[in-house]
C-alpha cells in the first residue's frame, strides 16, 4: 500500500482559522473510501502549546517543529496580523526545508511569513489584493505578480485572497495525485476543481449595471463545454453571443478573468486530464475528444502548462483498473 502523503500546517499565534479550517478540511478529512489518497495532516507548532487564534479559538499542536523534516508538503496559513514577527524558530525550520526541497506553499497573508523568513527575495509572489501595497513596502525584494490566484517560483506557491486559498490546496493535491483526486475532494467540498483567471476580476470596482451579459456568456460556457470536442473559435463563440469577438472577448475576460482563448484551453486540459485518468482511450482519441485535434498539439500543451507528458500523465494518475475504460459518447466529461 502507498503510504499516506505527509502534510505539515504549519501553527504560531496569530494564524486565521478560516485558512486552517481550508488546510484540515483538504488534507484533514479521509476520503479513501471514496477513491481520494491517503493524507497524514500534522499540526506542527514550536511546542505543545495550544496556539490561540482571533475569536476564541486554538488550535492544538500534535507535532513540534522536527516533524517538517518528513513532511512531503508544508503549508503556512494567513495571519490576522500581516506584520507580526513570526517566531524565529518557525522562520529557521522554513528554510531549512526549503533547502531541503520540500513543498512550501502559503495562503493569502502567509506570503508575508515566507517573506519574512527570506524565501521570497528575487522571487515571484502572490497575496490577497488588498495586501499587495503592504507586501511590497515591507519585503521590497519581493516581485509581487498582482493579478494570479495563486503561483509557483522554485517550489514555493503563494495564493491570493481567501478562496483562493482553496484553489491552490486544491491545484496542489492535482499536482501530486492528479485530477480526479482533486475532482473527490472538490465535489465533497461543494466547490468547482479549479477556477480559472486571476484575482484582478475580485478587485473592487464600482458595480456595474445589471446587462444580461452575465447570463449569456454563462449560457455560451456551458455550450463551449458540451462541444469542447469540436474547433470553438472566439469568432464563432462570439457570433453565438450576438456580439462582435472584440466585445465579447471584454466581456468574457471581465467575469473570468480569462481571455476566451485561456479558457478554452484550460477546460480541454482538464478534459484531458480526466479522460488519461479514467480511460485506456489511444491517445489521439483523447486528444480528439478533448478539443485538441492532434496527439502533436496535445503533449505541447502537457509540456507547457503541466510540465509532463500525456503518456506520463497516464502513468502516474490512471484509475482505469477501477472504473473501467469510460469509452463511449462524445462529451469528454462526465457532467
Amino acid at each position: 500500500m502507498k503510504p499516506a502523503y505527509r502534510v505539515a500546517l504549519v501553527a504560531f499565534p496569530g494564524i486565521r482559522a478560516f485558512d486552517v479550517s481550508v488546510i484540515t478540511e483538504v488534507w484533514g478529512t479521509d476520503r479513501t473510501d471514496r477513491g481520494a489518497p491517503a493524507f497524514d495532516l500534522r499540526r506542527v507548532a514550536t511546542d505543545s502549546a495550544a496556539v490561540p487564534m482571533r475569536g476564541g479559538l486554538a488550535l492544538a499542536p500534535d507535532r513540534t517543529l522536527t516533524w517538517l523534516s518528513r513532511a512531503d508538503l508544508i503549508l503556512v496559513p494567513g495571519l490576522d496580523d500581516h506584520v507580526t514577527p513570526a517566531p524565529a524558530p518557525v522562520l529557521d525550520a522554513l528554510r531549512r526545508a526549503h533547502a531541503r526541497g520540500t513543498t512550501l506553499a502559503a495562503l493569502c497573508g502567509g506570503a508575508f511569513t515566507l517573506a519574512q523568513a527570506g524565501l521570497l527575495d528575487g522571487r515571484r509572489a502572490i497575496t490577497h489584493w488588498g495586501l499587495i501595497d503592504l507586501l511590497r513596502t515591507h519585503h521590497p525584494r519581493v516581485n509581487v505578480v498582482p493579478d494570479a490566484l495563486f503561483i509557483e517560483d522554485d517550489n514555493i506557491w503563494t495564493a491570493a485572497g481567501t478562496a483562493a486559498g482553496i484553489d491552490l490546496c486544491l491545484h496542489l493535491v492535482r499536482r501530486s495525485h492528479g485530477a480526479e483526486a482533486a475532482a473527490t475532494i472538490a465535489r465533497s467540498m461543494v466547490t468547482a476543481p479549479f477556477r480559472t483567471g486571476t484575482q484582478a476580476q475580485f478587485i473592487e470596482h464600482p458595480t456595474p449595471r445589471a446587462d444580461r451579459d452575465a447570463d449569456t456568456l454563462a449560457a455560451i460556457r456551458d455550450h463551449a463545454l458540451r462541444h469542447l470536442h469540436e474547433p470553438l473559435t472566439v469568432a464563432a463563440l462570439a457570433a453565438r453571443a450576438g456580439m462582435s469577438p472584440r466585445s465579447f472577448a471584454r466581456h468574457f475576460t471581465a467575469e473570468t478573468g480569462a481571455t476566451p482563448l485561456r479558457w478554452l484551453l484550460d477546460q480541454r486540459i482538464a478534459a484531458a486530464q480526466k479522460l488519461l485518468e479514467r480511460t485506456d482511450l489511444p491517445m489521439p482519441e483523447v486528444a480528439r475528444r478533448a478539443g485538441f485535434g492532434s496527439e502533436v498539439t496535445m503533449r505541447q500543451h502537457f509540456a507547457s502548462r503541466l510540465a509532463t507528458s500525456p503518456r506520463a500523465y497516464r502513468t502516474a494518475f490512471s484509475t482505469r483498473s477501477a472504473t473501467g475504460s469510460g469509452a463511449g459518447g462524445s462529451n469528454p466529461i462526465a457532467r
